[in-house]
């Protein structure tokens, strides 16, 4: 049983007397003791490694916007938002392990289905900017700047994105684990502007990059579902 689940049945934190039924099999369903230390040290890299990822998201969105601006990208100014909604994710996750929430099952729920919903902001912005810029023939002008930073955030992403995963699964967080796969999504959104931006500067090959945007699009909002029915947690 998630804790999500526990936080329905009324259980305030995990020191609570466990909320599992009687006869549960569910691997996610944890005993009522305090968690060991190696929990508590889990959930301060969480929250270290999303005050992390919200500077890093503030820098990408700077740079990303000022870069559209420079190109007239859409894709870049869709990135450079992006940046923004992914930030809400790390700021959910840094509130749910401060103070006394961390050992909250109710926080826990609260931020799974935050971080759910910028899922569901994210996919429908991808997939207007992606529309859009296939309906409009946009063909937008080489951006070294712009092809930088889809480079570096390729690289980061999938290091922050798999960091909690793992942390999630410790932690048994949906909503941990569900922020890192929005940093791995941030990392498939890179790479698709980044062959979007090459493939313009060395072919002319505008599209390619709304067309792989599509299907991050679809992606978001399929691990948006999953973390919003706690199917994120690791287990």
């Amino acid at each position: 049983m998630s804790l999500e689940h526990l936080a329905g049945a009324g259980v305030q934190s995990a020191a609570e007397a466990c909320a599992c039924t009687p006869g549960c099999t569910d691997a996610c369903c944890r005993p009522s003791a305090e968690p060991p230390a190696a929990w508590h040290a889990a959930a301060r890299k969480a929250k270290l490694l999303s005050w992390l990822s919200l500077a890093y998201m503030a820098a990408e969105g700077a740079v990303a916007l000022a870069a559209a601006a420079l190109a007239s990208s859409v894709a870049l100014l869709g990135f450079g938002l992006d940046s923004v909604i992914e930030g809400l994710a790390s700021v959910i996750i840094v509130w749910r392990f401060s103070g006394t929430r961390i050992l909250s099952a109710t926080a826990e729920a609260r931020a799974q289905k935050a971080v759910a919903l910028t899922f569901f902001l994210l996919a429908p912005y991808i997939a207007y900017d992606a529309v859009f810029a296939l309906a409009a023939g946009h063909k937008p002008s080489t951006s070294w700047l712009g092809i930088g930073l889809s480079a570096a955030s390729l690289i980061v992403m999938p290091l922050l994105g798999r960091a909690k995963r793992r942390l999630g699964a410790i932690l048994d967080s949906g909503a941990t684990a569900g922020e890192g796969t929005q940093n791995l999504l941030c990392a498939y959104l890179a790479a698709a502007v980044l062959i979007g931006l090459l493939a313009n500067t060395a072919f002319g090959a505008w599209w390619l990059d709304p067309a792989v945007g599509l299907l991050i699009a679809a992606l978001a909002m399929r691990e948006g579902a999953k973390t919003w029915r706690g199917e994120d947690c690791g287990c």
